[in-house]
């Protein structure tokens, strides 16, 4: 079977290229915007750049892909896309998001199917269901999406084009919502949280009591891996995760335990906070550490017969750990 992955220099394209070059009878095809490749993927100090094709897919927002890229592919895993960002500089962020998620996304999915591609799984976001969730009541796969800001709502779009390609199309699609993805070498918010607690910083999040669901980059590979090919796989929505949600401070105690760090965790009000991260202008990101957001993966597991194989805390110490993920050569 080959397999394409776009996005392929990317947090969760890299991780799974990886595994699909260790896997029996899988060729594993990765789409990157231009050629040569000067960095390629490393496992455990060997490199597997000769177990993996590369293909130069262009800019994914112009969508002017070569059609000899799609040539004998099975299925494609699109990771790609323009990725939400805290501090928005783009004077209409939305319009940026939709040209490579949704038109992007779209015309690399036509030209697919009209060479015969037969699978093509898209990795969207759970901010497509929504920011957050009321304790206990987590969000579900087939739930009527709700996205509160441009990234979520282009997703959707790209979402709603897709199953309107499969209605048309002998294409199947598979999606794939995920919530924060952690691993070794991640950046962004959970990448800063870590240099905190690395830092036995003292944080002020003592006194939430939020329940907050992720999925760590192997539990996610794995999951992908299982939708490429899984005959139940075909047409679905699917929402990831570990399947165990913490805390804020339940989180920030994981991590220190797998550093070998001291926690130190200061209670301040919540409200105090809020007020705090406004005045700063970070009220969204207080709204992440503070809120609950909960994902329920009971039909993942129930119809792909699938488990996360690593337990949030076995993810957490992967991440300090050698990576499975390897470097760079």
């Amino acid at each position: 079977m080959d397999v394409l992955v776009t996005g392929a220099n990317g947090f969760v394209g890299r991780a799974l290229l990886l595994r699909l070059a260790a896997m029996e009878g899988v060729r594993p095809i990765a789409a990157v915007r231009t050629l040569p490749i000067t960095e390629l993927i490393v496992s455990n100090g060997a490199c597997i750049g000769k177990a993996v094709r590369y293909v130069e897919l262009g800019d994914v927002a112009n969508g002017a892909f070569d059609p000899c890229v799609f040539n004998g592919v099975d299925a494609v895993v699109h990771c790609a896309a323009r990725v939400h960002v805290m501090n928005e500089s783009d004077v209409d962020p939305l319009s940026a998001f939709r040209a490579v998620n949704v038109v992007g996304t779209l015309k690399l999915a036509k030209q697919a199917a009209s060479v015969g591609v037969k699978r093509f799984v898209f990795i969207s976001t759970i901010k497509v269901n929504g920011e957050a969730t009321v304790s206990g009541e987590p969000f579900q796969a087939d739930d009527l999406p709700a996205p509160e800001d441009a990234y979520g709502l282009s997703k959707l779009e790209a979402e709603q084009g897709l199953k309107l390609l499969a209605a048309e199309t002998d294409m199947e699609v598979v999606i794939i919502r995920p919530p924060l993805v952690y691993g070794r070498g991640v950046r962004g918010n959970f990448g800063s949280m870590i240099k905190l607690v690395e830092k036995e910083i003292p944080l002020p999040f003592g006194a939430i009591h939020n329940k907050r669901s992720l999925v760590g980059i192997d539990n996610l590979v794995d999951l992908i891996v299982r939708c490429i090919d899984h005959p139940a796989a075909a047409n679905q929505v699917f929402l990831a995760g570990d399947g165990q949600d913490l805390s804020t401070p339940e989180l920030v105690r994981s991590l220190a335990m797998a550093m070998g760090k001291r926690t130190r965790l200061i209670s301040l009000p919540t409200g105090v906070l809020k007020f705090g991260a406004t005045l700063l202008g970070k009220r969204a990101l207080a709204d992440r550490l503070l809120g609950s957001l909960q994902v329920d993966i009971t039909k993942t597991r129930e119809l792909l017969e699938w488990q996360p194989r690593h337990s949030v805390e076995e993810g957490l110490r992967r991440c300090f750990v050698t990576s499975s993920q390897g470097g760079r050569v």
